[in-house]
Parts: structure tokens; sequence; C-alpha cells
């Protein structure tokens, strides 16, 4: 009797899922292998505010799957695994995406991952800044120890992605009351977008930041006299 994973594969074997990265949100740095993906599949799997993105070489007649529950999908894309599917994910595939959910409760080896960059990735091209001296974490619904994290001698720092309970300006008034200085704080929100936003400030000026944000990628850079 075959597993789960091997009639999957058997079932799949030249019609893989298409795992597509969007990038930091315009349609614009998404990348062409991403695009024929696109519109070569006869579903599209993405939250509302992605395929709203996408709209524009999405055709009616393709069928559209708006995420909602993960186990759902899941048994959505079984029932349909004879057919083209393409998944849409936020920033780079490879980034705190749907993909080890995805490779778990299918298989990895189903998957055809089209990747791109990240929106910190964005963010610091922006900044014309290199990021491979920061540690990259996630306070989105997760728990993550910034404070003991950013003292860390072997880091520049930080790169958070936030929501709305961990937002910018949380972390920073946490930071700030527990000692931390020499630190800038630099906050990327709607990147990509026409209504993009770089908020740059001194953690002590971190009250500033006491407002809504809209999504947003979150940085804290070490000054030279950090720890000083």
């Amino acid at each position: 009797m075959i597993t789960i994973k091997e009639w999957l594969v058997n079932v799949v074997q030249s019609n893989k899922i298409n795992v597509v990265g969007l990038g930091p949100g315009n349609i614009k740095y998404l990348s062409t292998a991403g695009i024929e993906c696109i519109k070569e599949a006869e579903i599209i799997v993405g939250s509302t505010r992605q395929l709203s993105d996408l709209k524009a070489i999405i055709s009616e007649k393709q069928e559209i799957y708006i995420l909602g529950k993960l186990a759902e999908l899941i048994a959505y894309l079984k029932e349909n695994i004879d057919r083209k599917i393409t998944i849409i994910v936020s920033g780079d595939t490879g980034y705190y995406s749907l993909v080890p959910y995805l490779s778990k409760n299918l298989s990895k080896d189903i998957l055809n991952i089209i990747p791109n960059i990240s929106s910190y990735q964005y963010l610091f091209s922006k900044l014309g800044e290199n990021w491979q001296n920061f540690r990259l974490a996630s306070v989105h619904g997760r728990e993550f120890d910034y404070v003991k994290n950013i003292d860390d001698k072997e880091i520049a720092g930080l790169v958070l992605l936030t929501d709305d309970i961990q937002n910018p300006y949380e972390v920073s008034k946490n930071l700030y009351n527990n000692g931390i200085r020499n630190l800038t704080v630099i906050v990327g929100e709607n990147l990509s977008y026409d209504n993009e936003k770089i908020t740059i400030l001194e953690i002590e000026d971190y009250e500033k930041l006491n407002r809504k944000f809209d999504m947003n990628v979150l940085v804290l850079k070490k000054g030279e006299n950090y720890g000083k």
C-alpha cells in the first residue's frame, strides 16, 4: 500500500503545484517565471490583497481560491491535484512563507518553488545598504527576544516582521525601556507601492512612532558607539 506522499508524487509527475513569491508587493517586481506560472494556471490561490495586485494578469477563466483556513486549503489542493495550480505567497518563498506547511502536509516533491526578493531586501536596497550582517526574525504572531538578541556582538542589528500588537512603536519602546541606546530605528511601510513610506529615527525618539502602521518591516541598526 503506497503512502499519501507517494500517491501525490505519482499524480503530479509533470504537473507540480507552483508556489510563486510575489516579492515586496508591486507587480512590477514579480519575476518572469512567476508571471508565466500565474498565466498558465487553472487555479490561483492567494489572499484578497495579493490577488487584487495581480488582477492585470489574471484571466476571468481562471478559478480563484481565497486563502483562509490552512487545513481547508490542503483539502482543496488534494481534491484538485490533477489541475494546474499556482499559489501566491508574499515576499520570498523562503522567508516565513507557506512553503514549510505545504511541504509537511503535501510533499516538497510536488512543489515547484519560484522565489523572489523579500520586503527586507527591497528596504535595504532603498537604504543603499547590505543586510548580510543583520539577524532576520519575526514577531508577527510569534515570540522573539529582540532585547537579548540586539546585544549580540556578532550582528549589525535586527530585521523584524511585526504585527498590530508587536508593532514598531511597542518594540522600540520596549528596547528603550530596557536601556538600549545608540540604535537607529527604520520602518518601511507599504514597500514598493505608490504610498511607500520609510521612517528613520533614533531610539530616543521612539514616541514619534506611536501611531497605526500599515504592513511593514522594522530594521534596528546599531550605531558605532552601541554598547559603549
